[in-house]
């Protein structure tokens, strides 16, 4: 027997072995089993390959597993007194529909999402107002900063905010950074100054393969901000000088928020919990961490994450909530729209049912089999009722969703099955009527700069885009 011969054997052998482990031990869904099993039958060498980048879940069972039993842990307490709360008064007027006390409900079952009152939340649309109002807050902090991103470029943004925490490590305040593997563009010797000065710099989740695995799935693509354990930021931008419209693709539309009251702690918590399965530290919750809110503001937060760490699947279930609970209207943004076959159904659901819904996606693509799938799964919907439109002024990045001038959410999670199953993701629910409103009317404005796209349009579409759309489409599931 030849080389040639023994790799493919060798190769054929490893195939069966992925092709046993996914249908009896992974048990995935059966669309996204069936195309990793055609592909390593019909395309041995390359399948076996795309496995490897894309497939395998290394040691994810089990790692993430151990991750979610010390969240439990910690919450199960919080939660336990707050759904005996909700259950006999609801939460401080905020349940009047009971659709919003069943979507609390939820949150609090299938994620340990806490409710907190008495916030006051702005947002933000531009990075360059929210990166202000982020270095204002890092500038001002008394006792601690703590920050999770996904991405952190190398380039005058990135450094000048690494530089400002290091300004604010020397004065002695508490420090921590926690960076993406793939996402951090700084090099180590970027952090040495930050390190010296007593901050504290490390990754999420290395896997034993990072060269293979973390460039493509389980991906914290989280950004938070936490300043005093009293003003949170979470949102879109990650931080770089593109998120203020000075990269390939010009303006930068996306949405983050800061909170300031107690749910501020949830993203805290949060971060703590990250910062714990990561470093080990086995840091615990404190008034120095948690202190005090004595609240001014009219909203009501809770703070949802998801990933391959979650039993359950609570962002695509808060997304599938907030389309249920749906009278008037459904409006949401997302760069990335691959959903599954749950989803679809709701939002046609909704269209059909009278309620206007309508989604807004970039008019260009960043990652073109993502943006092709996207206009595929737009493009069906349409015969439904639901509009879809295109932003024109730039690229819009925004992981919104608006309803009814009563709920809204902003975080970081696409409307995708990547953000659904595989990234660790986090939104905030925002219960504001005046606040919901606003952010109605930043969608209205967005849609001055928008083409609606209609069946007419989407029909006359050229053949080779109908084949873009028809290759993305049969890869959507491990997209």
């Amino acid at each position: 027997m030849d080389l040639g011969q023994l790799l493919f054997f060798t190769v054929i052998i490893f195939n069966l072995a992925a092709i046993f482990y996914i249908i009896f031990i992974e048990r995935r869904e059966p669309g996204n089993a069936t195309v990793w099993i055609l592909a390593l039958i019909m395309l041995p060498l390359l399948g076996f390959i795309l496995y490897l980048l894309f497939g395998r879940h290394y040691f994810k069972e089990k790692r993430f597993a151990l991750k979610a039993r010390s969240d439990q842990e910690t919450l199960a307490g919080f939660v336990k007194d707050q759904m005996a709360a909700l259950d006999k008064a609801g939460v401080d007027g905020t349940c009047e529909r009971e659709p919003l006390a069943q979507l609390m409900n939820l949150l609090l079952a299938n994620n340990d999402s806490l409710v907190t009152e008495k916030n006051e939340v702005r947002s933000f649309v531009t990075g360059q107002d929210k990166f202000d109002a982020l270095l204002q807050a890092i500038r001002g902090a008394k006792s601690h900063i703590h920050m999770e991103y996904y991405i952190i470029r190398d380039d005058a943004l990135g450094r000048g905010v690494v530089a400002a925490l290091t300004e604010k490590a020397h004065q002695g305040v508490e420090v921590r950074l926690l960076y993406d593997v793939l996402g951090n563009k700084i090099p180590a010797e970027g952090y040495q100054d930050l390190k010296a000065a007593g901050g504290r710099v490390t990754e999420f989740y290395r896997s034993l393969l990072p060269a293979i695995t973390l460039r493509v799935n389980y991906h914290d693509h989280r950004k938070i901000a936490v300043i005093d354990g009293t003003i949170g930021f979470l949102g879109g931008f990650n931080i770089g000088e593109e998120y203020l419209g000075k990269g390939p693709l010009g303006f930068w539309r996306d949405t983050a928020v800061e909170v300031r009251g107690r749910g501020a702690s949830l993203l805290q918590l949060r971060f703590l919990l990250d910062w714990n399965y990561a470093t080990k530290e086995g840091l615990t919750i404190t008034p120095k961490h948690f202190p005090v809110w004595q609240g001014r503001g009219t909203s009501s937060v809770q703070v949802v994450s998801g990933g391959p760490d979650n039993r359950w699947n609570p962002i695509k279930e808060e997304y599938l909530k907030l389309i249920s609970i749906a009278k008037k209207y459904v409006y949401l943004q997302t760069p990335y729209f691959v959903p599954d076959p749950s989803i679809m159904s709701a939002l046609r659901i909704a269209a059909q049912s009278g309620v206007d819904v309508r989604i807004m996606i970039p008019d260009k693509p960043d990652h073109p089999l993502v943006y092709w799938a996207t206009t595929s799964f737009t493009g069906e919907l349409l015969d439904a009722g639901v509009r879809t439109f295109t932003y024109n002024n730039g690229f819009i990045h925004a992981k919104t969703c608006i309803v009814d001038d009563l709920v809204s959410s902003i975080g970081t999670a696409n409307w995708d099955i990547r953000s659904f199953r595989l990234n660790f993701e986090t939104n905030a629910v925002i219960y504001d009527a005046e606040f919901a409103t606003r952010q109605r009317k930043h969608f209205e404005d967005d849609l001055k700069v928008c083409t609606e796209v209609t069946l007419e349009s989407y029909g006359q579409r050229p053949m080779i885009v109908r084949a873009k759309e028809g290759v993305a489409r049969l890869f959507s599931s491990v997209l």
